[in-house]
């Protein structure tokens, strides 16, 4: 058989459409993976995901709209009705690819089919009893340094992004940019006092995920240096990032990918990021981009960012962060689990 003919389940999570119309890290990679399979010649892709989600694969829906998106939805309930009805269809698939955190893996004793989890990030230390416990399935990481030191990994692989809708600029804007979700994790703050002690403009984009957090940021916001504008979707990004000078990518935990820095390089926007986790293996120090260890690094590398040549940061994500190389690398994983199913080898 054809491995392109291999039934592919890929579970997304339901917290928001697939691809989702903002926000939503793990519904954008599932949407990734699923369109590239698909434009890389597999025939049988099937995207769980909610009913409002667009793909050009089979989609399989329990829910109609993400509980993000529709208030009135008790998340874990929608969590458990998607998992559960998802993998009591194991049986019609040769390999379910779980892009939803922990909990599938609890059901794993109870299906023949293998599943491979793409680890989108340890939440909480606690789910990793999740993870240790269910050593015999198969685990990706999204980088080299968001890994445990007990799983077995077959690989890392690269969250891959659209390339599509996003507009390369040779000439930078006049801005600072901060994206993403609005969090203590993304140092918004930091970005704050970066651009404060820069004079320089920030312009602030994304969810709120932490309203007290948001609020005590939003007393520095005003029409001048520091301005909020809320959620943005593709195209809203790309304006964006147009008026982007740098992108401010402060986090204050290791972080696990950040898509947010490959789409700003991708569009030709040098990143400023904490040198934390995975900033080291998606920007190329004094390249792409600078990594810093405080605020006043973040002031210093804004004042040279004139210094980073604008095609050499999308010529970095055309090389390691497209679609393409994401689901080139899956196939060679899903390779080696067909493999090793055949001949009996964990």
């Amino acid at each position: 058989m054809d491995i392109k003919d291999k039934r592919i389940a890929i579970l997304s999570p339901v917290a928001w459409r697939t691809p989702p119309r903002a926000y939503g890290a793990w519904e954008t990679v599932a949407s990734n993976i699923a369109e590239g399979l698909v434009a890389r010649g597999w025939r049988n892709i099937t995207l769980f995901a909610t009913r409002d989600s667009v793909t050009k694969a089979n989609l399989v829906s329990f829910i109609d709209t993400g509980y993000e998106e529709d208030k009135s939805q008790i998340p874990p309930v929608s969590t458990c009705l998607h998992i559960s009805k998802a993998l009591a269809r194991a049986g019609e698939f040769d390999l379910i690819h779980n892009n939803f955190d922990y909990l599938p893996l609890t059901y794993r004793p109870f299906i023949q089919t293998p599943m491979l989890t793409t680890i989108h990030g340890f939440s909480e230390p606690d789910i990793l009893r999740v993870y240790r416990a269910h050593k015999d399935s198969y685990f990706v990481s999204i980088s080299d340094s968001d890994r445990d030191p007990e799983l077995p990994y077959l690989a890392t692989v690269y969250n891959g992004i659209d390339l599509s809708n996003l507009t390369f600029r040779e000439r930078p804007g006049k801005s600072l940019v901060f994206y993403g979700r609005i969090h203590p994790d993304k140092g918004l703050h930091l970005a704050i006092g970066a651009a404060q002690k820069a004079n320089m403009p920030l312009i602030v984009a994304g969810i709120v995920q932490d309203q007290g957090y948001f609020d005590r940021c939003a007393e520095h916001f005003d029409d001048n240096l520091i301005r909020y504008i809320g959620p943005v979707n593709p195209p809203q990004r790309d304006a964006l990032l147009a008026e982007a000078l740098a992108v401010l990518h402060l986090n204050t935990i290791p972080e696990r990918f950040g898509l947010v820095m490959a789409e700003s390089m991708a569009a030709g926007v040098p990143v400023i990021a904490m040198d934390l986790g995975s900033c080291r293996e998606v920007v190329k120090d004094r390249q792409t981009g600078y990594l810093v260890n405080n605020v006043e690094e973040a002031v210093s590398a804004i004042r040279a960012i004139d210094q980073i040549d604008r095609q050499k940061c999308r010529q970095h994500v055309e090389a390691n962060f497209t679609i393409d190389s994401m689901v080139s690398g899956y196939e060679k994983v899903y390779e080696e689990i067909f493999r090793r199913e055949a001949t009996g080898q964990l």
